[in-house]
C-alpha cells in the first residue's frame, strides 16, 4: 500500500463505526474512557469524544488517549501500529485500494448483489448501521426521537438571516436571499438570551448529550452564529453545520456532534437521470444553487460515506472539490469509489461545461471561482 493509498484508506473509514466494531459503546459521538480508573467515579460521564469530520478521538482527561483510527485500534486491542493496520485492512477489505468490491469482508456478507451500486454499498451499510445503533451498554439520557425534537426546537429558536451580520457575510460571497430562504438558513442574534432559554427548557446534561452545549455548560456556537440545516425530503432538519462569519475564527465550521446523515441538499439526489455537482462544503453548494445548478455538499474530503452510494442512482457526478492538495487527493478517492459503483464522474474542468469561465486557480474553491470574497 503506497502512502497515498494509505491516506485514502484511512479517509474512507468512519472512526465511530470502527469503534463500534471494536466493541466500544459509542452514543452520539461519546464513550467512556478506556482507562476508567484514572477518572473520578469511573468516568460515569463519558469523557472520550469522536470527530467524524477529522477522523479523530480524544479523552478530555487523559492526555495520552487521543489520535486517529489506527491509534484507536492500538489502544483498544493493545497492539502495535502494524497489527492495528492489518486488522483494519482485514475488517474493511472492501475499502483497501485494489481490492475487489465484489468480495465481502470475512464473515460479513454471504451474497453480493448484482446491482453495481448496492454491491459496493451493501457491506458499508452493514458496518455503518452499527454507528446509528444505540448500544444497550451505554446510558441514553434521551431517546432518538426526543433528540430529534430537541434539534428541531433549537433550530426554530434561531432567527432568519435577513438584515443580520450573517446576511452581510453571505452577500459578500454572492449568496442571496432566495437561496437563504430556499435552504432555510438561520442565525443567532442574541447568544446570551438563547443560551439561557435553552437551559430553562432542558436539563443541562441533556443539552450536552444532544451536542448543543459544551462541557463548560454553554451553547457551543458562540463564534459560529450562521446555521446551515441539512434538510431531508420533507424539509425537516435533524443535523446542521454552523459557520463562523469572522474570518479570524478557526475552525470555520462547527458541525453538530454525531453522524452526518446524508449530503447537504440531499433532495437533489432524486433518483432521476441527470448530472449533479458534488462540492466540498456548504458554501460552495449554496453558490451553485444560487445559479440554479443541481449541487450537493459534503462536509470535507474525508467525510463521504460509501453507504450514500445508493442515493446517487441514475446520476452522473461532477466533482468540484477545492483546488488544493487535499481536494485533489479527495477527488482521486471519490473517482475510485464512484467508478467501483459504476457511477460516471468527471472533474470540473475536464469535459464539462465551464459556464464560460476560466478554470479554478490553485487555492480556490467554487465560491472563489464565482467571485465570492473571503
Amino acid at each position: 500500500m503506497t502512502e497515498e493509498e494509505f491516506k485514502q484508506f484511512k479517509a474512507a473509514l468512519s472512526i465511530t463505526a470502527v469503534a463500534t466494531a471494536l466493541g466500544v459503546p459509542v452514543v452520539h459521538s461519546r464513550c467512556r474512557c478506556f482507562f476508567p480508573t484514572r477518572h473520578a467515579h469511573g468516568d460515569r460521564t463519558p469523557s472520550v469524544s469522536f470527530s467524524e469530520e477529522r477522523g479523530t478521538f480524544r479523552c478530555w482527561v487523559c492526555d495520552d488517549v487521543r489520535g486517529d483510527v489506527i491509534s484507536l485500534v492500538q489502544i483498544v486491542k493493545n497492539c502495535s501500529f502494524l497489527e492495528a493496520l492489518n486488522w483494519l485492512k482485514e475488517t474493511y477489505s472492501f475499502l483497501v485500494p485494489g481490492a475487489s468490491n465484489a468480495t465481502s469482508a470475512p464473515g460479513r456478507m454471504s451474497e453480493v448483489s448484482s446491482d453495481p451500486v448496492l454491491r459496493v454499498a451493501k457491506v458499508a451499510v452493514r458496518e455503518a448501521a452499527l454507528e446509528y445503533a444505540s448500544p444497550t451498554s451505554a446510558k441514553e439520557l434521551v431517546c432518538e426521537d426526543e433528540r430529534k425534537k430537541i434539534i428541531l426546537s433549537f433550530l426554530k429558536m434561531l432567527s432568519p438571516v435577513d438584515r443580520t451580520p450573517a446576511a452581510a457575510y453571505l452577500m459578500r460571497r454572492r449568496i442571496y436571499k432566495p437561496t437563504w430562504d430556499r435552504m432555510r438558513l438561520r442565525t443567532i442574534t442574541d447568544y446570551g438570551t438563547l443560551n439561557n432559554k435553552l437551559k430553562d427548557i432542558y436539563d443541562l446534561e441533556v443539552l450536552k448529550y444532544v451536542g448543543l452545549f459544551n462541557e463548560r455548560g454553554n451553547l457551543r456556537y458562540y463564534k459560529h452564529p450562521l446555521f446551515f440545516p441539512y434538510l431531508d425530503d420533507k424539509y425537516r432538519s435533524f443535523y446542521f453545520q454552523a459557520r463562523a462569519i469572522d474570518s479570524s475564527v478557526e475552525p470555520k465550521e462547527l458541525n453538530l456532534r454525531g453522524t452526518v446523515p446524508y449530503p447537504y441538499n440531499v433532495s437533489a439526489l432524486d433518483g432521476r437521470p441527470g448530472w449533479v455537482y458534488l462540492c466540498e462544503g456548504v458554501v460552495d453548494t449554496l453558490t451553485f444553487l444560487g445559479h440554479d445548478i443541481a449541487a450537493i455538499g459534503i462536509p470535507g474530503v474525508r467525510s463521504f460515506k460509501t453507504e450514500w452510494l445508493p442515493l446517487f442512482k441514475n446520476k452522473s457526478v461532477v466533482l468540484c472539490l477545492d483546488k488544493d492538495e487535499a481536494g485533489r487527493s479527495g477527488t482521486e478517492y471519490l473517482q475510485t469509489v464512484f467508478a467501483n459503483a459504476d457511477i460516471r464522474t468527471v472533474v470540473l474542468g475536464e469535459g464539462v461545461d465551464q459556464f464560460g469561465k476560466m478554470l479554478m486557480q490553485e487555492g480556490e474553491d467554487i465560491n472563489d471561482w464565482f467571485g465570492g470574497k473571503k
